[in-house]
């Protein structure tokens, strides 16, 4: 027998990428989550997962399950707002990444009096991670955030492809170079941007060639991040859509991240209502217009 626990803990191993986040954003242990999934794998008499170290792949049965695992959850997701009566009908609720620039939102927001059904919108903000796990259950509508290969193309539509370098205030003796070798920060302070979903493999580029920065800031919110910078306080990676006066974008030399960021649709909506397109193009009309 398949509970909806199972469900929720396939889904968020799923949308999380691996046993350990996707415990994480069950909050229960990985122990638990793993218990749960191997008596969802018993009674359906099929792996569901490829395990590897890096990261877990869905076995055919699992691609199979996933679709209907999304229903199931959303349906359970739309009684709980039924009888609780929590959520207007009327209230699109729009996820966006926190580590996305302001300017992104404030287009979408700007747009919002044209919306054709006349739907207020609420903005919740989250990590990647939250705001898949607010997708998968039904308790937002659609988000702006990072979309993954394995992503359903039906719920998502892919807005750019964005790569990340360093940012420098205009002050600093490097501010005028075409690419920057990361020898020649060895004595840059760094501002640490907590929430970047790239925090490790900054951490392990920059070690790995012998660079151990000084931190003289510590945060999660990028406008702090980028007046640390343009103060002359440190310099900081971030994705490159964040342009500031004052702030230059400068190539890391072998730093070759990207990401791509679109938007992400709940299972319980329907994509191609006029609200959903409108936030869309709303969207796609703020990152063209940073071009």
């Amino acid at each position: 027998m398949i509970d909806r626990y199972h469900l929720r803990y396939f889904l968020s191993v799923v949308d999380t990428g691996n046993f350990s986040r996707g415990a994480a954003a069950c909050n229960v242990s990985q122990p638990t989550l793993s218990v749960g999934i191997a008596k969802m794998e018993a009674a359906l008499g099929r792996s569901l997962f490829h395990r590897t170290n890096r990261r877990v792949e869905l076995t055919d049965a699992g691609v199979r399950l996933l679709g209907h695992a999304r229903m199931i959850e959303a349906e359970f997701a739309a009684a709980e707002r039924e009888v609780v009566g929590t959520v207007d009908g009327g209230t699109l609720r729009l996820g966006v990444l926190s580590t996305t620039p302001r300017r992104w939102t404030e287009q979408i927001l700007h747009e919002r009096r044209a919306f054709p059904t006349g739907d207020r919108i609420e903005i919740v903000e989250g990590t990647e991670r939250d705001l898949r796990h607010r997708l998968a259950r039904g308790r937002i509508d659609a988000a702006v955030t990072i979309m993954r290969d394995d992503d359903d193309a039906d719920r998502g539509r892919p807005i750019l492809i964005e790569g990340y370098s360093l940012a420098l205030g205009t002050a600093h003796p490097l501010a005028t170079r075409v690419r920057i070798r990361v020898e020649e920060l060895a004595n840059d302070p760094m501002i640490l941007r907590r929430h970047c979903e790239l925090l490790s493999e900054t951490s392990r580029f920059f070690t790995a060639r012998g660079i151990r920065p000084f931190f003289p800031a510590r945060t999660t919110s990028d406008d702090r991040a980028l007046g640390y910078v343009r103060a002359g306080l440190g310099v900081t990676v971030m994705p490159d859509g964040f342009r500031e006066a004052g702030v230059v974008r400068i190539p890391l030399e072998g730093f070759d991240f990207t990401r791509t960021i679109g938007l992400i649709h709940a299972a319980h909506v329907d994509a191609q209502s006029a609200s959903h397109r409108q936030i869309a193009d709303a969207l796609v009309a703020a990152v063209t217009d940073d071009r």
